[in-house]
């Protein structure tokens, strides 16, 4: 959703030494002792048109292949430190670990926040927070969560979900033709791409002593929690950004709601209403779990594709004539098979390219995401009667709709149906962004594009939106579904890496790329052009790249 939006030889050991103030002195350091093997190019045929590139960042691209061992060494280190936010392994350590990055590059300000109670009862993860003045005239807020989902099967794993292996592309269940990728969770949401953006800042510093523009950093734990740590951060904290320029971050927001549902023999008044009793009682008692399931059936079709609840569709935004001819174009280049492949599923719901794509982009969804109670042990047997089942929800929106607005529908549809005895428990919204790409920032970005060769996907005139959610409502300046707070700024990002099976086994990062797809050093180069293209100015969208 999505997910979604780093001297290094120095910043090696940083895992074991976070809060060390040391800065870069602007000397480049000399290649570190290969540890890894890393091809910085591993077998690409593409490569930027250096004809294109500036010299000052020629000797950062140099920077990055010398260094792309420790860079690797330095995302493994940052995997194997768990920070799971539903559970909370791991939070404070990685936390200070977050901050001992910043405090790495040299940012003379650095703190983990303690946001305390949020507005929907639960404590809210700590969020770090970095500034690096550079003396620049501009100031770009960097976006990170550093909290992951949780490990539910690890037993469909290549390799422990911590241990940050690298493997080839066979092992991974990719392309073969990768001879490294890494394998962990968090490889591509979102520690990955956020470390290849550190490396790049990093590289840049170690190079010219400073960094082209001033950077805010903002680091959530609370991304797979609906961002509720976050948010009562930016109620509290959001004068921290002013002044700020632009934000380097996914981009625009579908909303998300997240919900859970629960049917007790308590709230009920039949069966079990204390505690789990023995299953051979079904005979001749109500079972809470039947109820439950009959409960969501009743809440979706019979394929559970559409939610069948009175108004949910209500206040959608049509897409626009510019949106659809964009969605046609893609649609026209897109192998529907090696996408569900990629995706790790048989087929999508639709067989249709443009169909699937407007569905996966600006679709609707009422989602079952788990269920539990009972007997949970797999294998064996164990006669339960359950006294109690819980399920949960997340449910995707558009402009102009309202989660809460969603919520309340649901439990109409619910008290309507025959449940009023079900319990409904919000557990955080996240309201839709949209995005504006006419923006400095993102003409900077696609000016790396261009450089790099990568041609930048269609896109509509003026706002959107894109599949997946974050918490760029927090930081927009576009139209967003509820605002919050004083922060205002656009937003663009851009990076040639990839990964892939983000919440899924064996979740990926590309680290020596093959073919036309780069691998970590190119996504830190790309991002190091990025940013240095916004901060002189760079905005045309240059000739393809030498291939």
């Amino acid at each position: 959703m999505r997910s979604k939006v780093t001297t290094l030889v120095l910043l090696v050991a940083i895992a074991g030494v976070s809060g060390c103030k040391s800065k870069p002195t602007g000397e480049t350091a000399a290649p570190a002792t290969p540890k890894l093997g890393i091809r910085a190019h591993g077998d690409e045929t593409l490569q930027p048109d250096m004809a294109q590139v500036p010299d000052p960042m020629k000797k950062v691209f140099s920077y990055i292949d010398d260094h792309i061992d420790d860079h690797v060494e330095l995302l493994q280190k940052w995997i194997r430190q768990p920070s799971i936010s539903n559970s909370g392994e791991g939070i404070p350590e990685s936390a200070e670990m977050v901050k001992g990055f910043f405090d790495q590059l040299g940012c003379q300000q650095t703190r983990v926040y303690d946001v305390g109670i949020t507005e929907y009862g639960t404590p809210g993860n700590p969020v770090v927070f970095a500034k690096c003045d550079e003396g620049a005239p501009k100031t770009v807020v960097i976006y990170w969560q550093y909290d992951t989902m949780p490990v539910t099967q690890p037993e469909n794993w290549v390799a422990p979900p911590f241990e940050a292996r690298l493997v080839d592309g066979k092992t991974a269940g990719i392309e073969p033709e990768f001879k490294k990728a890494l394998i962990g969770r968090g490889a591509v949401n979102s520690k990955g791409p956020e470390m290849s953006v550190y490396n790049a800042l990093a590289s840049l510093k170690a190079v010219n002593g400073k960094l082209p523009v001033n950077v805010i950093f903002v680091a959530e734990g609370d991304e797979e929690r609906m961002d509720i740590g976050l948010r009562k951060f930016m109620t509290d904290h959001s004068d921290l950004f002013k002044g700020a320029d632009a934000m380097w971050g996914p981009g625009g927001s579908e909303g998300c709601v997240y919900i859970e549902l629960t049917t007790s023999g308590k709230s009920w008044g039949r069966g079990p209403i204390q505690s789990d009793i023995h299953g051979s009682n079904k005979r001749s008692v109500d079972s809470p779990a039947w109820r439950h399931i009959k409960m969501l059936s009743s809440l979706v079709s019979d394929d559970g594709n559409t939610p069948m609840i009175k108004g949910f569709a209500d206040n959608v935004e049509p897409l626009n004539p510019a949106e659809l001819e964009d969605l046609k174009k893609q649609a026209a280049k897109l192998d529907l098979t090696k996408a569900a492949q990629g995706l790790g599923v048989r087929r999508y719901i639709s067989d249709d390219p443009f169909t699937m794509l407007k569905m996966a982009r600006y679709g609707l969804s009422f989602n079952l995401d788990g269920i539990w109670g009972g007997n949970m042990y797999a294998g064996g047997a164990g006669a339960i009667l359950p006294n109690k089942i819980t399920s949960k929800h997340n449910i995707r929106y558009v402009p102009n709709m309202n989660g809460l607005d969603i919520v309340k529908k649901i439990r109409a549809q619910l008290d309507h149906n025959g449940y009023k005895d079900v319990e409904l428990k919000l557990i955080g919204d996240v309201p839709w962004s949209k995005m504006n790409y006419n923006t400095d920032i993102q003409h900077a970005a696609d000016a790396m594009y261009g450089t790099f060769g990568v041609p930048v996907r269609p896109r509509a005139e003026g706002a959107s939106i894109l599949g997946g959610y974050w918490p760029s409502y927090l930081f927009s300046n576009q139209v967003v579904g509820q605002k919050v707070g004083m922060a205002s700024m656009p937003i663009g990002s851009g990076s040639v890496g990839r990964g892939g099976r983000a919440h899924a086994a064996n979740e990926y990062y590309i680290i020596e790329g093959a073919g036309k797809t780069y691998g970590m050093a190119g996504a830190e180069k790309s991002v190091a052009l990025a940013i240095w293209n916004y901060a002189n100015g760079v905005s045309d969208v240059k000739p393809t790249a030498t291939k």
